[in-house]
This record gives C-alpha cells, structure tokens and sequence, in this order.
C-alpha cells in the first residue's frame, strides 16, 4: 500500500470517528428528552449512555490522527484519561440505571409511551449497521486492530439498540411497565462491563482503544 493511500485511510478512520461522536450527540440528546417526557428509563439511560460514548469517539479520532503521524508510539495521556472518564462515567451511569429501575419496579411505574424509544432504536441500529461496515472495511485494509476493535465497540452500541428496540416494543404492545425497567437494567450491565474494561485498558492491559470495549492504543 502506498503512502498516500495509507493516509487517506487513516484519515477516513479519524472521520468516521468522528461522524461517530457527533452521531452520538444528537443521539444522546434526543434520547434523553424523550426520556424524561415520557418517564421511559430505558431510553433515558440509553441517552446518557450515548453522552459517554461521545467520550470514547474523541479518543478514537485522536488516536486515528497519532497513528497516522507515528505507529510506533504508545498511546499518550490524552487517550489514557480519555478512558478513565469514561469508565467513572459508565460507572455512574449503571448505578443510577440499576438504582433507578428498582425504585421503578417497586412503585409499579410504567411510561406514558416508549413509541420515541422505538423509533431511536431502528434508527441506531440502521446508522450502526452502516458504522460496523465502514470500520472494518477500513480496519481490514489497514490490518489495524485498533481500528477493528473500535468496530467491535460500535457492534456493542448495535447490541444496545437491539435491548432498547426491545424494551420499548415490549412495553408499548403490553403496557408492563416492568420490561422498561428491565431494559434499563440490561443496559445498566453493559454500562457497568464497559467501564470495568475501560479503566483496565487505561492501565494498559490491551492493544486497541475505545470505550465500549475499553481499548487503548495500538501497533499499527
């Protein structure tokens, strides 16, 4: 590979890093209005949970735009405190979500609608889809395994949409309030996975950099 064609991998893997952050933005916002005007705390958390993963898109641009400038050099203290924010984020967020679906499963709370939630989800899991392909198509040219892995953190996202799709519909066609609850409790997991792996990676346990998977750096 030549390069200039090298390069301008690199520079569409720091593009899409960021159409990522800037997806997750309006994706946060949206998520997080409808969730608290229609009392949806799975769509709530799946919000916030974007918020953090805005976090985690920074990192992965600056990391894109380090290795393209020198492979060889290890991940520097920007990324580093990248993921250990986002770990003490997604920390924060499962024990609100896990705090949050218990007071809701004891009072016996249900939405008033979780249509938006359904409506965010097929849209997540369209943009998501369309996400995993580009990355990998780029990871793949590059043999970047930072690149792949952020993929895979993208795939966590897909996944996520998948439980709030889930939640949401459920909630909407029976009315159980529970299944709200739950969905907000199966993303207060992964919440809780995502910043354990995190700060294990901001210690330098691992070879790729991003915060669903909690990756940091890589060889080129």
């Amino acid at each position: 590979m030549t390069p200039g064609a090298r390069d301008a991998l690199y520079a569409r893997a720091a593009w899409l890093a960021a159409f990522t952050a800037v997806y997750n933005l309006a994706e946060g916002a949206v998520s997080v209005f409808f969730g608290l005007e229609d009392e949806t705390l799975s769509l709530f958390g799946f919000g916030v949970d974007s918020f953090v993963e805005v976090i985690s898109g920074v990192g992965v641009w600056h990391m894109a735009r380090r290795i393209r400038r020198n492979p060889d050099r290890s991940p520097d203290p920007f990324e580093r405190r990248a993921l250990r924010i986002t770990g003490t984020a997604f920390y924060l967020l499962a024990a609100g979500l896990a705090a949050g679906a218990a007071a809701s499963l004891a009072s016996g709370h249900a939405p008033v609608t979780t249509f938006w939630g359904v409506v965010v989800a097929l849209v997540s899991i369209v943009t998501m889809w369309a996400l995993i392909r580009a990355k990998v198509r780029v990871g793949r040219a590059l043999d970047s395994d930072a690149i792949l892995a952020d993929a895979a953190c993208t795939r966590t996202c897909l996944y996520l949409s998948f439980v709030l799709l889930g939640a949401s519909l459920g909630t909407e066609w029976t009315g159980v309030g529970g299944l709200d609850a739950a969905g907000a409790l199966l993303i207060a997991a992964f919440a809780l996975r995502e910043g354990r792996e995190a700060f294990g990676k901001a210690r330098g346990a691992a070879t790729c950099r991003c915060a669903a998977c909690g990756c940091s750096g890589e060889t080129g």
